[in-house]
């Protein structure tokens, strides 16, 4: 949606990819803040239900695009898990961090293929999360289930947390469209 913002204005290729550099790096950023203060407020647990990184990870794929989105998806749990390993408790853990990247890689990429359509139509941002959201639950499981017998988290383990996880997935199915159509009112003047 960003791109076809910048490209409806004529902008340069240098200000449009620092335009979507510095939106990267907020998502990023809110990627790495947001589970923190969850789980400040809520604990642990608090992250398993309310998914917090997940939000600006859809964020970014639908404003963004799948290349960008991408970059977001699989650059927040990196970033999160270096830095909050400077501090001593790395989030996320280190053996579910290989299973984070590939989950918010296909939550990016996916929400990032419809970005050009939520230009067009705002409304294409809840197929958008919702087709992200199931495509990213169910590679997680695929790669717990190839992969249990090498890692802590099995097939049955994942599925439970999925299960944890869906009041919150129902939660960012409403919350990222909506703010998604709001920033697309903002930056898309239709005058039609």
């Amino acid at each position: 949606m960003i791109e076809q913002v910048l490209t409806r204005h004529s902008v340069a290729l240098r200000v449009k990819i620092t335009v979507k550099t510095l939106i990267s790096l907020g998502m990023i950023t809110l990627a790495i803040l947001l589970p923190q203060l969850i789980h400040l407020a809520l604990g642990a647990p608090g992250g398993v239900q309310w998914l917090p990184m997940y939000l600006p990870v859809l964020l970014g794929g639908c404003l963004l695009g799948w290349k960008w989105g991408l970059g977001v998806g699989i650059l927040s749990p990196v970033m999160s898990f270096a830095i909050t390993s400077l501090i001593g408790d790395p989030m996320p853990a280190a053996a579910r961090l290989p299973y984070m990247i590939v989950e918010l890689a296909v939550f990016a990429a996916v929400s990032g293929l419809f970005s050009r359509r939520i230009a067009k139509n705002g409304w294409m941002a809840f197929p958008a999360v919702l087709l992200a959201q199931v495509a990213g639950r169910l590679t997680f499981l695929a790669v717990a289930a190839i992969f249990q017998s090498v890692s802590p988290l099995s097939a049955s383990v994942v599925w439970s947390q999925i299960q944890t996880g869906l009041l919150g997935m129902v939660l960012q199915a409403v919350i990222v469209p909506f703010a998604v159509m709001g920033l697309r009112l903002l930056l898309i003047k239709d005058k039609e």
